[in-house]
């Protein structure tokens, strides 16, 4: 599974980050980001803003989805 966020509809409440700290995070600017292992995907847009969901995390990255009050997740499967 493959997911993003789109910050121009991100309303920074973090309850994604609540969910899954581990493929999500706030930033400074107070929108959420997702991420790989350490690396931050902060570049949104095109292939540099999209993360590889271990399958560990699956069930929580679709939980955040489904929670985000601004609908910003989206998801593919591979």
């Amino acid at each position: 599974m493959k997911v993003w966020i789109d910050q121009d509809l991100c309303t920074g409440d973090g309850l994604c980050e609540e969910i899954c700290p581990s493929v999500f995070t706030l930033l400074d600017d107070g929108l959420a980001y997702v991420k790989q292992g350490a690396d931050v995907k902060s570049n949104p847009g095109g292939t540099e803003g999209v993360a590889i969901v271990p399958p560990e995390f699956e069930d929580a990255v679709r939980e955040a989805a489904e929670e985000c009050p601004g609908e910003c997740i989206f998801m593919e499967r591979d």
